[in-house]
């Protein structure tokens, strides 16, 4: 199978204006995370903001299709099982899916709901059988919507075990074909530099096998005063170039990856200007040409 080349569209006036030319020229697939283009009134009820006709529009005239890569679903949150909450978000996924036609969808390992509280990002789960457990359920709630469906290995800045095990934990979830891996190799870069472990070796122990998705993207480095010590820690902050050890990555993984669907390039809003425009038109272009050099 040859891995499209795929973009994310960022729900920002500002980001779509500089992108979506660049987007429509060298990307096949569409990345957009479905909460960031609906929205819920007082009584609950789910409808489209502002992007969803924009993002959707611009897919049906420039021929893209669309995958979805969720931010609040919460995988690993066993309290939203059978909740209204839940119900709710089922319904805005189908309803999303309807009109944007899904090619699969994919989550980030992690809980983003805990104790009632939502919160921005994902916090990390501890690698129980039980939260393995917990994941799979509710990644299987997404499938029964008729989508393929996969996690994404996190960045997370303290974990309940050590981050060589992370990938056992990941495999665990992913093991009978049931949920797919989603692997961002610039998370993967970012885990180990602020761990202290070999990427490559990292990355050995993941299920490659189980790979439907690559995302490569760029960070930056904390600021010394954030922390008493003066050290710094690699942010997962999708606002820079893809470093060359996340390309590197992406060499070693891809020809290993035989059932990746997609290499997705990843951009956060409010991160671009026009001075980015042409950086970032290169990379789609590197990505296309590292897809070639492992499928020709």
């Amino acid at each position: 199978m040859r891995p499209a080349v795929g973009f994310t569209l960022q729900p920002s006036t500002e980001y779509l204006d500089l992108l979506e030319p660049i987007a429509a020229e060298h990307a096949d697939v569409i990345e957009v995370a479905p909460e960031t283009v609906w929205r819920f009134d007082r009584a609950g009820a789910w409808s489209g903001n502002a992007f969803f006709e924009r993002i959707r529009a611009f897919g049906a005239s420039h021929g893209k299709r669309f995958i979805a890569h969720g931010v609040g679903w919460s995988p690993g949150s066993a309290e939203l099982s059978g909740s209204e909450r839940e119900r709710r978000w089922l319904d805005a996924i189908a309803c999303t899916h309807d009109a944007f036609a899904f090619e699969w969808y994919t989550d980030h390992l992690g809980a983003t709901v805990w104790n009632g509280e939502e919160l921005l990002l994902p916090l990390p789960l501890p690698m129980t059988p039980a939260a393995v457990a917990t994941v799979r359920e509710r990644m299987a709630r997404i499938a029964a919507l008729g989508l393929d469906v996969g996690v994404e290995n996190s960045v997370f800045y303290f974990r309940y075990g050590s981050v060589v095990d992370e990938a056992d934990f990941v495999r665990a979830i992913t093991v009978d074909g049931c949920v797919h891996l989603l692997l961002d190799l610039h998370n993967v870069f970012t885990t180990c530099v602020n761990a202290g472990v070999d990427p490559r070796e990292y990355v050995e122990r993941l299920p490659l096998e189980r790979v439907i998705e690559l995302h490569v993207s760029g960070g930056s480095d904390s600021d010394p005063v954030w922390l008493r010590s003066g050290k710094t820690r690699r942010l997962d902050s999708h606002d820079r170039g893809v470093p060359e050890p996340v390309w590197e990555l992406l060499r070693i993984a891809l020809p290993r990856c035989v059932k990746a669907r997609a290499v997705v390039l990843e951009r956060m809003e409010g991160t671009v200007s026009d001075a980015d425009v042409g950086p970032l038109r290169d990379e789609l272009v590197r990505v296309r040409a590292e897809i070639d050099a492992v499928t020709r």
